[in-house]
């Protein structure tokens, strides 16, 4: 499921962004406000309907959205105007980026308690695998048989793939009963929060402002890599060719950040996983070199590796499991919602002449004042989750 997620992702649609410029006739602003539209009002609908996941099976609604999300890339593969480009970008952004992703970390989270650090660094490492592959082998089927065409194979991939192994792998999926997930939360004395008093913490808010600063910031840079490449210099093969590096430090990372959370908890980790981003960001700004690029690839894939086992497990930890499916999906629709501004953000400001290189310090002293807001929060998160 995190790897089929890959369709809605940045990393993977950003790879398109000069085909689709060109065909559509679209300057960077207005593609990135599209792109922007799309994935705010995915966020809209995630929040409102992430709680379905709460009621009903896993499996089933895992299938349901993988089906849509090749219904998706089929609408890609012969969008002819701007106007019909915003809501394919809705759907893929909603059942690839929104539900894939929700709907596998929201299932670990209950069906695991004492290992769930471990176990959510397995089931993050599809987020990683994808990035490894996907936009690099976008790159060669777009040479070999055209931008149209393979959004088509993706949409074979996910009926004649994806599906039939979710639904092997999910056959023996444990059962929406509290008495096994919630009840043994329950068990240990953790409160159950609902998903209205979550939203009457401002502790909640304000870790929520923290930890969204890797959707925006990475997706960002990724959104327009294609920029970026041209104003250094150097190759989008370059850019991408890269991206295995990324994926292969963030899986480290995940494992790594997995055995961590089981030790010593993930709010005690929360003020540090931003600090390598901020690294990374800084040497994409400053430096010319196409060297960078495998240094900003590592040190990003250090956060990003980190943020998707640390994050996956922080909810359950703070608020328990009962209303998981519920308070992750107002989690996640805010994390999406980062990655929806981001792109039309820089977008606009690139059209206006805002030097690319001004935008990331930018990020940086946004990724820094967040993880020092975070270590400012954490006595009080850890008071949250002795409740």
């Amino acid at each position: 499921m995190t790897m089929s997620s890959a369709f809605g992702q940045t990393y993977f649609i950003a790879v398109f962004a000069p085909w689709l410029k060109a065909d559509l006739a679209l300057s960077d602003g207005g593609f990135g406000t599209l792109y922007s539209l799309g994935t705010i009002a995915s966020a809209c609908v995630l929040m409102w309907g992430g709680k379905i996941a709460d009621r009903f099976r896993i499996r089933g609604l895992a299938v349901l959205a993988l089906l849509a999300l090749a219904a998706m890339c089929m609408g890609m593969s012969q969008v002819r105007s701007p106007w019909l480009l915003l809501p394919i970008l809705f759907g893929l952004r909603l059942f690839g980026q929104g539900a894939m992703g929700h709907l596998a970390l929201t299932g670990v989270g209950r069906w695991y308690i004492k290992r769930r650090g471990r176990m959510m660094s397995l089931a993050v490492l599809g987020f990683p695998v994808s990035e490894a592959f996907m936009p690099a082998t976008a790159v060669a089927l777009m040479a070999a048989i055209g931008w149209r065409q393979t959004w088509l194979v993706g949409a074979f991939v996910l009926c004649a793939v994806s599906v039939p192994l979710t639904l092997a792998l999910l056959r023996r999926e444990p059962r929406h009963d509290h008495t096994e997930t919630g009840g043994e939360a329950e068990g240990t004395g953790q409160k159950q929060w609902t998903r209205g008093e979550v939203l009457r913490r401002p502790e909640f808010f304000a870790a929520l402002v923290a930890v969204v600063a890797p959707s925006f910031v990475m997706t960002g840079i990724f959104f327009h890599q294609a920029y970026l490449v041209d104003d250094k210099g150097w190759t989008l093969s370059w850019f991408a060719g890269w991206f295995p590096v990324y994926a292969s430090v963030s899986v480290v990372t995940a494992l790594s950040t997995g055995w961590l959370i089981d030790r010593f908890g993930s709010i005690r980790l929360l003020p540090f996983f931003l600090l390598p981003m901020a690294g990374a960001v800084t040497v994409l700004a400053l430096s010319a070199s196409p060297w960078s690029v495998p240094v900003f690839m590592a040190l990003g894939a250090l956060t990003n590796g980190g943020a998707s086992t640390l994050l996956g497990a922080l909810w359950a930890e703070l608020f328990g499991t009962r209303h998981l499916g519920a308070i992750r999906s107002v989690a996640f629709a805010a994390q999406v919602i980062a990655s929806a501004l981001a792109p039309g953000l820089m977008g606009v400001l690139l059209d206006l002449g805002a030097p690319l290189a001004l935008q990331y310090l930018a990020m940086v002293a946004y990724a820094l004042a967040a993880a020092a807001c975070l270590g400012v929060l954490m006595p009080r998160l850890r008071r949250l989750a002795r409740f």
